[in-house]
């Protein structure tokens, strides 16, 4: 079984600001980790409490916020940016 993926507005916002390049290696990564038993092995959780737990998947020099919800089996991609920008409102 597969996690099925949601992306925000914000996301899919998000994801026309990155060029195309690194978009479809993100594209790539999120699709492989959808089809992982256990998704949350190759993400970082980010610290704070927020209820479900925002993690981070890192993509070269990008980085994606998401939520993964394991009993409805959804990865739920809130936002994907650079590293350098991304944390600050997480």
């Amino acid at each position: 079984m597969s996690y099925t993926l949601l992306f925000s507005n914000r996301a899919l916002k998000s994801f026309k600001q990155i060029a195309p390049h690194y978009r479809e290696n993100i594209l790539d990564a999120l699709e492989t980790l959808a089809h992982e038993n256990d998704p949350k092995r190759h993400v970082k959780k980010i610290r704070g409490n927020h209820q479900p737990p925002f993690y981070s998947m890192r993509e070269g020099d990008y980085r994606v916020i998401m939520s993964i919800i394991d009993d409805r089996m959804i990865i739920h991609v809130v936002e994907a940016g650079h590293r350098s920008k991304i944390y600050r409102k997480y």
